[in-house]
């Protein structure tokens, strides 16, 4: 027989210290969501790179660098986010500026960081520049 759930158990869930809700709009993004934007934004890189630079593989590293700044300072979200309904906002209220979307590419462009996630389900990426992926 399960145990059953305590209150603490219950009522925890990521994002809740920072006040976002369990569910729907503003809660923390899921890993599956999270995983295809992201395969969505380095296939558009990669696309992109072998449309113009015969498919380098720096050349694509540095597309899907420079997608994921110009959208996440524009739009506050990469292309991928946004076809799946999530945006990246900063834990400070505001503008998510540019240095937060410059420091999160480069450590999510090393791809490691981003596998280390906290309890809130945020990479070591998201951490380091003060961030979170919400839904929208």
């Amino acid at each position: 027989m399960a145990e059953p759930r305590t209150s603490a158990q219950s009522s925890d869930w990521p994002g809740r210290h920072f006040g976002l809700p369990a569910t729907g709009p503003r809660s923390i993004a899921r890993f599956g969501r999270r995983l295809a934007a992201f395969a969505i934004d380095v296939a558009l890189g990669a696309l992109i790179s072998y449309a113009f630079f015969n498919y380098d593989r720096w050349a694509s590293l540095a597309v899907f660098a420079v997608l994921q700044i110009v959208f996440l300072v524009l739009l506050s979200g990469s292309i991928g986010h946004l076809l799946l309904g999530m945006r990246v906002v900063p834990l400070a209220s505001g503008w998510i500026g540019v240095w937060r979307p410059i420091v999160r590419t480069v450590l999510l462009s090393l791809l490691v960081p981003a596998l280390i996630a906290d309890r809130d389900r945020r990479g070591l990426h998201d951490r380091l520049a003060g961030t979170v992926l919400v839904r929208r």
